[in-house]
């Protein structure tokens, strides 16, 4: 049975677990994912009843029930280095003993979907769309660093992903993972988009924005929206749903992020006023999930 040494689970002396301050007690199986601290208590605001409200950082979370439902919300800041973070933590909630420090007999399987913000990258992708990231490609190399990165993977899509926009070496390999597909199906039930989100590894130069300093790769974006693959284009643009998606496949658990765009960057429009278009995909995903 594999133990988890101090160095490696580090348990606060409340007994919860380092960065989220969470205790296994305190997770329930069905988890809203967001990056804005505040906006957890814009989920939580639909709850019927709230059991824990716990705060460290960006990581704020509160457990509760909805419908008959126990579903807690986690806000995870931005980049898929904090969903490292998170999605380990979550786990290990899950599926480690914190009094032996060793593995649980029996998978606990959570079934996890972000809520987030997005900037489209192809007109049939407006401001107001709710995209959901069935296939993500990350820019992060998270995954890259883990065992069975392979099998989790779409191999023959990061290759031709790759040759197609002429990806330097410099960068980080892509990966590309698709999300769980009954969890698709079930939050999406026809009134959404769903596409292939890229999860950059930064907001300005990664993501093609030029401000002082130039980009290494002035076209990236260009080739990056007419590229195509298996009759696949690229959706829109976000941070976090390919670690998400790859961590979850790796772990045994059930993940997708669906966001709305607030921003197109073919037309140079952003919406900066997106409260009402959030509070109806809460809506849905809470009613759905």
């Amino acid at each position: 049975m594999k133990y988890f040494p101090a160095s490696e689970l580090i348990i606060n002396a409340d007994g919860s677990v380092f960065h989220l301050h969470l205790r296994p007690e305190q997770l329930a199986d069905k988890v809203i994912l967001v990056g804005d601290p505040a906006r957890v208590d814009m989920v939580a605001s639909y709850f019927d009843s709230k059991e824990c409200d716990v705060s460290n950082r960006e990581f704020h979370t509160i457990t509760g029930m909805y419908a008959g439902k126990r579903i807690t919300v986690v806000s995870h800041g931005i980049g898929t280095d904090n969903i490292d973070i998170v999605l380990n933590e979550l786990d290990a909630l899950a599926n480690i003993d914190f009094t032996t420090r060793t593995e649980r007999p029996s998978l606990r399987r959570l079934t996890l979907v972000r809520i987030g913000t997005s900037g489209g990258l192809q007109p049939h992708v407006p401001i107001g769309t709710y995209v959901v990231a069935e296939k993500s490609i990350g820019f992060d190399g998270v995954i890259n660093f883990y065992a069975g990165r392979d099998a989790v993977c779409d191999l023959a899509f990061e290759q031709a992903f790759c040759e197609a926009v002429g990806w330097r070496r410099q960068w980080a390999a892509p990966y590309v993972v698709d999300a769980d597909a009954e969890l698709v199906a079930r939050i999406d039930t026809g009134d959404m988009v769903r596409g292939v989100t890229i999860s950059a590894n930064g907001f300005y130069g990664p993501q093609g924005r030029e401000l002082r300093v130039p980009l290494a790769d002035p076209d990236l974006n260009r080739k990056i929206e007419t590229f195509a693959h298996d009759g696949r284009v690229v959706t829109n643009y976000e941070m976090e749903s390919s670690a998400l998606a790859g961590l979850a496949r790796l772990m045994g658990h059930r993940a997708m992020t669906v966001c709305c765009i607030i921003a197109n960057r073919l037309a140079g429009e952003a919406n900066v006023g997106y409260k009402g278009s959030i509070e109806g995909l809460i809506e849905k995903v809470l009613q759905r999930i």
